[in-house]
Parts: structure tokens; sequence; C-alpha cells
């Protein structure tokens, strides 16, 4: 099986500055236009049999973007929703020591949860997905956060492991797994998006 992780377009939070997470802002005009190519590429170079995604408006929208283009419908799971920052979700960078940011694996933001939790919603969402689809191909459509972890739960990589995968708007990975092997096609494709970055430069 094929999973093709996407994140999502630019959202009105990446403009104000502001810790998203759980703060649940739409894509900017920008991010529908990121949205539209990365279905124009998916559709025409590895189009999925189905599509998971996030029920925030960022992700969600991304999700309806694509599969509209490609004809199928979007199956949203509410386990695929970013790390839950509690009562940083929406506030500004500057006011980030109050509340603190957590320091240590197993603690929490007030009212969120921790990072070791994170790590073991997304192990199990992911589980989830790919021991219930027959699909040769699936795409998920989240978060950074959420792409992060699936790709530490992908590499086996150890809880306290804090190595971070990039990722662009609208950015494609594409992993493989089968019965005897995993396989890395790329990560952190924007290719895309070039004409787009062109007209802004």
């Amino acid at each position: 099986m094929q999973i093709l992780l996407i994140r999502h377009g630019e959202s009105e939070a990446d403009l104000l500055k502001v810790h998203e997470g759980r703060a649940d802002f739409p894509l900017t005009d920008r991010g529908r236009q990121q949205a539209k190519l990365m279905a124009e590429r998916v559709k025409s170079e590895f189009p999925p049999d189905s599509i998971w995604a996030s029920p925030l408006k960022r992700a969600s929208e991304t999700a309806s973007t694509l599969a509209a283009a490609i004809g199928c419908s979007v199956q949203y799971e509410d386990d695929l929703m970013e790390y839950n920052n509690g009562r940083l979700a929406g506030l500004s960078y500057e006011a980030t020591n109050k509340p603190p940011i957590p320091k240590f694996l197993h603690e929490q933001v007030e009212q969120g949860e921790s990072a070791i939790e994170f790590r073991m919603r997304i192990e199990s969402v992911f589980s989830r997905i790919i021991t219930s689809s027959n699909d040769n191909r699936i795409a998920i459509v989240a978060h950074g956060g959420v792409i992060n972890n699936i790709l530490r739960s992908f590499f086996k990589m150890p809880v306290n492991q804090e190595f971070w995968f990039k990722n662009g708007d609208t950015a494609l990975h594409l992993i493989e797994i089968s019965e005897n092997t995993q396989l890395v096609h790329f990560l952190n494709n924007v290719s895309h998006l070039d004409e787009l970055d062109n007209r802004r430069a």
C-alpha cells in the first residue's frame, strides 16, 4: 500500500503569527490556490483510491479540493487533528509564556495533551487506517505535527526521538508499506507550487 501524506495549504493563522494546533482557522486565498495546484498534480501523477482527513478547516478544505479533483469522498477522522495545544490555541507567539510551553514529553499544555499522548494518538489512528483499507494507494490530508508523528512511526523512531520532517504548504510525502518492506518514494515535495512561488517573487 502506498500512503500519500499531504499537509494543508496556507492558513490564516500563518499570517496572524499565532499558535494554531486546535485553533480552527480556514485557508487563505493563497492556501486555496496551493490546494488546487496540489490536487491537479496528485490527480495526474498518483491519484489515491481513498482520502482520509482531519476535520479542522484548513485540512478539510484542502482535502475537499483534492476529493473534487479525484472524484471520491473524504473520510474525516477526529484523531487526525493537530496536536491539542489547549490554551495555547490561537494565542500570539508573544504570549507563549502564559501559559508556558511544555518542556518534557509527558507534560501537558493546560487543557491539552502531552507529546507522548499526541504520538500515541497518531500511532493508533495510522494503524487503524492502514489495516482497515484494501486500497492500493490512500491519501491522508492533515497537519505538520500529525505528519511528523506518522513518519516517526513509519521509521520506528523511539518516542523520545526529536527529529523533525519539514512540511511546506501542501507538501507531499509518498511512502509505501508492503509485507516485506517499507519504502520512501519522496518527502516534502512542493514542486507543484513553483509557478505560484515564481509569480509571488
